[in-house]
């Protein structure tokens, strides 16, 4: 396990994946934290939270668009954000976290809890073959 990984909570091991649960969603408003499940950016978001670099509750393409709270680079670091698409377009994206060389842990619905994969498991993948990008968080103002 990457030794980034060992800081995180027990709780955000066994978060369940619920695609209903995503940032703004009247599920996730109504009733926020990860007790009920998360999809991968209310998941993603948690984690980063947890490390200390929070992000406003954007979906792919918010994200993707965003230059408020985030930066594009060119390739990933411990924390980075990582969208990933059938067609290479932000809309929609899924999102993982990079904790360590070729290690991306996220939250989606085929494995149902968080889990830890390599870029080519996603590349193997239909829905997540292509990477669209990679999103630093900015410090809090």
């Amino acid at each position: 396990m990457p030794p980034l990984l060992a800081g995180l909570p027990v709780g955000l091991w066994s978060v369940p994946y619920v695609g209903s649960r995503y940032p703004g969603s009247p599920a996730a408003t109504a009733r926020p934290g990860l007790a009920l499940g998360a999809n991968c950016q209310l998941y993603a978001y948690e984690v980063l939270r947890h490390f200390g670099r929070p992000l406003p509750p954007l979906r792919s393409a918010e994200l993707w668009a965003d230059r408020a709270a985030t930066r594009e680079v060119s390739g990933p670091a411990p924390l980075d954000l990582l969208l990933y698409s059938r067609d290479g377009t932000a809309y929609g994206a899924h999102v993982g976290v990079w904790v360590a060389e070729d290690s991306v842990l996220h939250l989606c619905r085929e494995v149902g809890h968080p889990a830890l994969w390599h870029p080519d498991d996603f590349a193997a993948r239909p829905r997540y073959r292509r990477l669209v990008g990679v999103k630093r968080a900015l410090p809090a103002p």
